[in-house]
């Protein structure tokens, strides 16, 4: 019994001198080093972004410009991003919500899994230890998503879309705002966009 109530006392205990001594350690870390470090992620992010929006980011559907331009607006209210900027005359479309939109927050979760250690490996030779305090920091971000849409007579048409992030608040972490989405993230909201698109499309080629 004595045990158990010792334990009980001393465990809280041990996890506050744990988060004291990690929070003493993240003041180890100079700010070039925590630039550094960022700068490797987004070196390597931006290159996995490349690669997925050369593999998915454009594709070619059967439809009219207009078909297709309102089957986007439509897809990404759909997915939860607000309108910013539109011009069908041009084919532009921008928009924009709260990362992590247009993931879920089971998607989020899933993707986080899937990165962050892939990001706490590139900043191992540079910050040590203490990679395993940085994460993935969506509070404060916007995810910003813009389309083109471009016809490709005689009856089809391409739209292209990209991905960024953009700061609304600073970080908590002291650590530099990254410059691209974790790769996961990326990936998994080009394809949302996409399917949600063709089930738009397919409504509205139904409707007229």
């Amino acid at each position: 019994m004595f045990n158990v109530e010792v334990n009980t006392v001393l465990l809280p205990l041990r996890h506050l001198a744990l988060s004291v001594l990690l929070i003493v350690l993240a003041g180890c870390v100079s700010p070039a080093e925590k630039r550094r470090a960022i700068d490797e992620v987004n070196a390597d992010f931006r290159q996995a972004y490349e690669q997925i929006m050369k593999e998915s980011g454009t594709t070619v559907f059967n439809a009219t410009e207009v078909q297709a331009f309102a089957a986007m607006k439509a897809c990404l209210k759909k997915l939860g991003m607000a309108i910013e900027t539109q011009d069908s005359r041009d084919g532009y479309l921008r928009v924009a919500a709260p990362a992590p939109k247009p993931l879920t927050g089971e998607e989020w979760q899933r993707a986080r899994e899937t990165d962050l250690p892939r990001m706490r490996t590139i900043v191992k030779e540079e910050i040590g230890f203490m990679r395993w305090l940085m994460n993935f920091e969506p509070e404060g971000l916007d995810i910003v998503i813009n389309v083109t849409t471009v016809p490709k007579p005689p009856d089809s048409v391409e739209l292209s879309i990209s991905m960024r992030m953009r700061e609304v608040a600073p970080p908590k972490s002291g650590y530099p705002r990254r410059e691209y989405a974790p790769p996961t993230a990326v990936r998994i909201g080009v394809a949302k966009i996409w399917s949600q698109f063709d089930t738009e499309l397919t409504r509205i080629k139904a409707s007229q």
